[in-house]
C-alpha cells in the first residue's frame, strides 16, 4: 500500500475493468485464482472499503502482528493487507474454503497519479517457497466507503476515485500452516509482509 500522504484518497482491495496480467518467473509459479465474477474493479473497490472499515488502532493495515486480520472480512473472500511502509511479520488464521486476495503494492488517487504510480510499480510474492503469479490492475474507477478514524483519511463517508496496483488472488489454501511473503515497491515507497497463515479444517468459510 502506498503512503497515506499520497492518498487524496484511495483505499484498497479493489478492482476495475481492463487489467493486465504479469508473467510468471518460471514453470513452478503458482497461478492466481481468477473467478469470472471477481473483476479487477470489484477486487480493488471492495479491498479499499475493507481497509477503510476499521479505525486505525485495530486496522489490518496498521496491525504489526496479525491479531486484527479477521476484522470485517467478507463472506466470500479473505483479504490480506500490506503496510503503509516497511516490513511486518504477521500470523493470521484463515477459514478453510476461502480464496485469499491481497495487493503487493497499490494506491488510490487520481487517474494520472495511478499511471505514474504503475510506471514504477513492482511486486512479488511466494507461497511456501513457490513464486506466485501477480496481476496488474490499472486505472479502475472505484467507490470506497470509510468509517470515522480509519487510517486512510480519518473521515467517514463514500467517495469515488481511481485505484491501481499489483495484486494476487489465490484459490482456497489447504488446511495447515503456510508461509506467504509479500514485497512491493513504487518509486521510493517499499512495503512487505511475512505472513504465517494457519488454515484449520474445522474453520469453514
Amino acid at each position: 500500500m502506498s503512503l497515506r500522504s499520497a492518498i487524496p484518497l484511495l483505499l484498497v482491495l479493489g478492482l476495475v475493468a481492463g487489467c493486465g496480467v504479469a508473467r510468471g518467473s518460471g514453470t513452478g509459479d503458482i497461478e492466481s485464482s481468477k473467478p469470472k465474477a471477481a473483476t479487477s474493479e470489484n477486487i480493488q473497490g471492495r479491498w479499499w472499503t475493507w481497509a477503510a472499515s476499521e479505525e486505525e488502532s485495530t486496522n489490518p493495515v496498521t496491525d504489526t502482528t496479525g491479531e486484527f486480520c479477521d476484522r470485517n472480512q467478507p463472506d466470500d473472500v479473505w483479504f490480506l493487507a500490506g503496510t503503509f511502509g516497511g516490513t511486518f511479520k504477521r500470523t493470521c488464521k484463515v477459514p478453510a474454503g476461502r480464496p485469499v486476495v491481497f495487493p503487493l503494492v497499490n494506491q488510490i488517487c487520481t487517474e494520472q497519479q495511478c499511471r505514474r504510480f504503475m510506471a514504477t510499480a513492482t511486486g512479488k510474492a511466494t507461497l511456501d517457497g513457490k513464486a506466485v503469479t501477480p496481476e496488474r490492475m490499472e486505472d479502475d474507477n472505484v467507490t470506497v466507503t470509510r468509517v470515522a478514524g480509519n487510517p486512510l483519511s480519518g473521515e467517514e463517508g463514500t467517495t469515488t476515485s481511481y485505484a491501481c496496483g499489483i495484486w494476487v488472488r489465490l484459490p482456497p489454501l489447504k488446511p495447515g500452516r503456510h508461509n506467504l511473503t509479500i514485497r512491493g515497491a513504487s518509486g521510493n515507497f517499499r512495503t512487505g509482509v511475512d505472513y504465517t497463515l494457519i488454515v484449520q479444517a474445522d474453520q469453514q468459510a
